[in-house]
């Protein structure tokens, strides 16, 4: 059972952040082990439980991410990556077509919430759809607005995509893609099974949007998907 993270767990990301090469990675790598990659599995293995207890029937599985960069696309970078994150999805064959809950921590931060690194064609079925009718969208997003936890991240497209259905809905409308966060410096809850709480608390209230956007691979495509 997931009991939560440690000072080692923080000391270690920040050692691998300034230290990101093999021979300090090797001579710490029980800590790894210990302090962040089996907790990180212990937590994702609970929240995937208490996704799937939430929805049944949608096949939920999780993926924790690995410490190790792919060596074919380090650019510069160190071989490991200094932060690590979990996800709960519905397995897809296209990964950018699928809302997505997660969690991630780094040494200045930690992170969750719910995302859609979504390809042009899922964008284009939002818009099509808010087209068709907005107020469902409308509705999540007054209540994102009630709430202060968590913040919409919505890149948008340096050409509009033309003229929103409501002024509320035009960051959307003109999104390349999306995300609902919430971000905090490391805290006395990371250290203790209150995360796994408050990130559980989080994810029930974003259960509403993920509903509605994980229907949009059903939606028929858009004429121009552009």
């Amino acid at each position: 059972m997931f009991k939560g993270f440690t000072g080692e767990t923080i000391d270690f990301l920040w050692g691998i952040r300034l230290n990101n090469n093999r021979e300090w990675f090797e001579a710490h790598k029980e800590i790894y082990l210990a302090e962040l990659y089996r907790p990180m599995v212990e937590m994702a293995d609970e929240l995937c439980e208490y996704l799937r207890s939430l929805r049944p029937d949608h096949g939920l599985a999780r993926k924790v991410t690995r410490i190790y960069r792919d060596t074919r696309r380090l650019f510069g970078k160190g071989p490991y990556k200094d932060g690590l994150w979990f996800c709960v999805d519905q397995p897809s064959e296209d990964w950018r077509d699928k809302p997505t809950f997660y969690f991630e921590i780094d040494p200045d931060c930690y992170s969750y919430g719910l995302g859609d690194l979504a390809s042009p064609l899922s964008m284009a079925k939002l818009r099509a759809r808010m087209e068709r009718d907005p107020k469902p969208l409308e509705n999540l997003v007054r209540a994102l607005e009630r709430q202060e936890e968590f913040v919409p991240e919505l890149p948008q497209y340096k050409r509009s995509k033309g003229a929103a259905p409501s002024k509320l809905l035009a960051p959307w409308y003109q999104a390349r893609n999306f995300s609902i966060v919430y971000r905090n410096s490391p805290s006395e809850e990371l250290f203790s099974r209150e995360i796994v709480e408050r990130v559980k608390r989080g994810f029930l209230f974003l259960l509403p949007f993920y509903d509605y956007f994980v229907t949009l691979a059903s939606d028929p495509a858009p004429t121009d998907s552009n």
